[in-house]
């Protein structure tokens, strides 16, 4: 079989432009230390209730600049359905579910988490502004699916 010169030529130009590209994104992701958000945390599904922090679902204020959010995604309903934060400060959003998989998502963020029964999962968001924002299941969960959501309210300080 014959290859033109030029051929061998683009050939190699775009083998090359592709292992410079991996090695790069590579590189770029080792040093910044990125990596895939993984469920490392995990709970019997059957004891969710009554174990922390998702005993006492809610807010709870970290530090003066953090808080943490626990809440429990369950058939077609988040526990606690609405939730207040303040404004500027980094919210750590901490979810599992005792039944079914489930999906966690802020609209009008990059807050986008499936929920698997007995892995905590964690994302984290700092709300610019004061508003009200809408949570929703993106993973259909039974017949009451369309009924799943929450609210959270971000207040000024």
């Amino acid at each position: 079989m014959h290859i033109d010169r030029y051929e061998k030529i683009w050939l190699n130009f775009g083998i090359g432009a592709l292992i410079v590209f991996l090695l790069v994104l590579g590189i770029n992701a080792f040093t910044v230390g990125n990596h895939p958000p993984t469920a490392m945390a995990t709970i019997d599904p059957a004891k969710v209730k009554e174990t922390e922090p998702f005993n006492n679902p809610g807010v709870k204020q970290i530090d003066e600049n953090t808080y943490e959010v626990d809440i429990i995604a369950q058939a077609f309903s988040y526990t606690p359905n609405k939730i207040q934060v303040p404004a500027g400060k980094k919210i750590i959003f901490k979810v599992t579910s005792p039944d079914v998989v489930h999906s966690f998502t802020i609209v009008g963020t990059n807050v986008n988490m499936m929920v698997v029964p007995g892995h905590i999962n964690v994302a984290w968001h700092t709300f610019d502004k004061p508003g009200k924002y809408l949570i929703l299941c993106n993973e259909y969960c039974g017949a009451g699916h369309q009924l799943m959501a929450a609210e959270i309210e971000v207040v000024q300080q």
